[in-house]
């Protein structure tokens, strides 16, 4: 079975576009400093994801001196649509419907968790 295109970036690619939403633009200095702060990458690193988000349409470039700097092509929020798009499709077969319930059951029961303590936990609170 053929593999497709995912439109949603791997996780480096996706650092980078965090460093270029919050900056607007910015060269691969720029990029570096701020991905560093998670995950501290070479320079050359950085450069290489840039220019393969260049080659994806999801970043341009032009050149100021002897740099370039880079500016993506979609906004955040436009790439959190294609992402949950994606989601959907591929977990819940289109059905919004599906997430929702999904959603809500996961938060019932990430709120039962918190509320109720482990069994262990009362049974050592009654032996003191």
């Amino acid at each position: 079975m053929p593999k497709t295109a995912r439109e949603v970036p791997p996780l480096l690619e996706l650092l980078c576009l965090k460093a270029l939403w919050s900056l607007g633009e910015g060269n691969v200095k720029d990029v570096q400093q701020l991905v560093a702060r998670t995950r501290p990458l070479a320079y050359t690193t950085i450069m290489t994801v840039l220019e393969r988000l260049v080659r994806k349409e999801k970043l341009t470039r032009r050149k100021q001196g002897r740099a370039f700097l880079y500016v993506p092509t979609m906004s955040e929020d436009a790439m959190r649509q294609v992402a949950v798009r994606e989601l959907l499709e591929s977990f819940f077969d289109g059905s919004v419907a599906d997430l929702v319930r999904f959603l809500g059951a996961s938060e019932a029961a990430s709120a039962s968790a918190v509320e109720a303590p482990a069994a262990e936990e009362r049974i050592d609170t009654v032996l003191l």
